[in-house]
């Protein structure tokens, strides 16, 4: 049986940290005067008090959460998370219809930082503001937020953790998971405080650094300009986001190992150097074509060809150039990289580096059993063996991924749209990334898509950013029958 009261009961503590967490929109937009403020207070109010309803009209003694109840949970907190966290747009008038509404909100918290906004630099500051909070609260999650700040949660906590933390795995730097996702969500904060200070004493206005150093750190890719980093002609500006988006799609795990100085740890990750590798070998692959194919300086063809490569792989979605006006070979390259996703344990989306890993290695391992049949080849990970269970649940995401991108490819065409679009909005949407191929490249948005299509490819964007189960399985007859 499931215990709808304890599902509830942290719904409602979730809205009322939603309402908490639209105060600085709301202080911007009073510090701007950017006329938005009713429709911010307004939000804020009635998530306080439909969370705090919820909240406290249930019994702590109702309380009880295991896995399917952290499913559930984390299902339906960004899908309430969404509704409510859609209210500003609406209320301010800067997004008139509830599918576009729906789409930016969700486009927001799962980072993946597609937009059907036209005129970016139009929208008030406040609204900017909160949309680019809601790719930070979605960065790490939500959820691992509230698993930090929630002591309500108890033993439950560990499925909500599970559940939500980005990745096939979820390292513990504490034996108590509440201080894992503090120590987590300290990293988190301290380095997106430090991308908002180097963008601002690198040029950028201070309202400009804030949102850029949220998107940077979430992997979410929203800017204030219609741009994108683009518009800031400033290489400094530009090689901050390149490291800032690396290590955002690091395990922040690791970083916390690094930060303590524990360097070995850090290297011994095949993820991470898999990670780290792919990168450099991408990035000075790529570099000398496109040189040859622009007539740009060297260095500005560098760095655009490491921003763009970074920017794609960690699923970020920030754009200094059109990589789809090059050549078709390198638009096709480009739209490979949204299958990519960086590290488990980041804030980016994506299959994640440690899928393709076990993938890769499985194979190679495959061929010298067909050579010694009767040889014991275990695979292994950081130097541990991975079990078959969890090889047969990796090689059962990647078919899923792929059946998933397939039928969501026919189902756009079905609406109406050229195959190039089609694969590139589904691609985009189901990575987390942003900007695509076709017409929804890098210079374009996603506003001319119909509201059924934009609703569609929500529901896309939640079912990557959670990792594909955590969605299907509400779905599965079996969730639903009692103990």
């Amino acid at each position: 049986m499931i215990h709808f009261k304890a599902i509830f009961k942290i719904m409602g503590g979730l809205l009322m940290l939603l309402g908490v967490l639209m105060i600085p929109s709301l202080a911007f937009s009073y510090y701007h005067n950017s006329g938005d403020q009713l429709s911010l207070w307004i939000s804020l109010l009635i998530c306080i008090l439909s969370g705090g309803t919820l909240y406290f009209s249930i019994s702590s003694q109702d309380q009880h959460i295991r896995k399917r109840e952290g499913y559930l949970i984390v299902a339906l907190s960004w899908l309430f998370m969404s509704i409510f966290g859609m209210l500003p747009y609406i209320l301010s008038g800067a997004i008139v219809t509830v599918p576009d509404a729906i789409f930016e909100t969700i486009s927001g918290f799962t980072t993946t930082g597609a937009t059907i906004l036209n005129d970016i630099e139009a929208v008030s500051e406040g609204i900017l503001l909160w949309r680019s909070m809601s790719q930070w609260i979605g960065g790490l999650g939500i959820i691992v937020l509230t698993v930090a700040i929630f002591p309500l949660l108890g033993i439950g906590g560990i499925e909500l953790f599970v559940a939500e933390a980005p990745g096939p795995t979820s390292d513990k730097l504490h034996p108590r998971i509440s201080e894992t996702a503090k120590r987590l969500w300290i990293v988190y904060v301290g380095l997106t405080a430090l991308a908002i200070i180097l963008y601002f004493l690198e040029g950028m206005t201070f309202f400009d650094a804030f949102n850029h150093g949220l998107t940077t750190m979430a992997t979410g890719g929203f800017s204030t300009k219609n741009e994108s980093l683009a518009f800031f002609d400033n290489p400094l500006i530009h090689y901050t986001a390149i490291v800032f988006m690396f290590l955002a799609g690091t395990n922040f795990t690791l970083i916390y190992f690094g930060l303590k100085g524990k360097f070995d740890k850090v290297w011994s990750s095949d993820e991470f150097r898999a990670y780290f590798l792919a990168v450099i070998v991408l990035v000075f692959s790529l570099f000398p074509i496109i040189y040859f194919l622009t007539d740009e300086a060297i260095e500005k063809t560098f760095r655009d060809t490491a921003f763009q490569v970074i920017s794609l792989i960690t699923t970020t979605g920030y754009v200094t150039a059109d990589y789809t006006s090059y050549n078709n070979g390198l638009t096709i390259v480009f739209f490979m990289f949204l299958f990519f996703g960086a590290s488990a344990g980041s804030t980016s989306g994506g299959i994640k580096f440690i899928r393709h890993l076990t993938f890769v290695k499985n194979i190679r391992l495959e061929f010298k059993r067909i050579i010694h049949p009767r040889a014991i080849i275990p695979l292994k990970i950081n130097g541990e063996r991975v079990t078959g269970k969890v090889i047969i649940h990796i090689i059962n995401f990647l078919l899923l991924y792929l059946m998933i991108f397939v039928v969501g490819s026919v189902v756009m065409s079905f609406l109406g749209y050229d195959m190039i679009t089609c694969f590139g909005a589904v691609a985009t949407s189901l990575g987390n990334v942003g900007p695509a191929i076709g017409l929804v490249g890098p210079m374009d948005n996603f506003a001319f898509f119909s509201p059924f299509a934009k609703l569609f490819l929500s529901f896309l964007m939640l079912l990557g950013r959670l990792e594909l189960f955590t969605i299907i399985v509400l779905f599965s007859p079996y969730f639903w029958r009692a103990n």
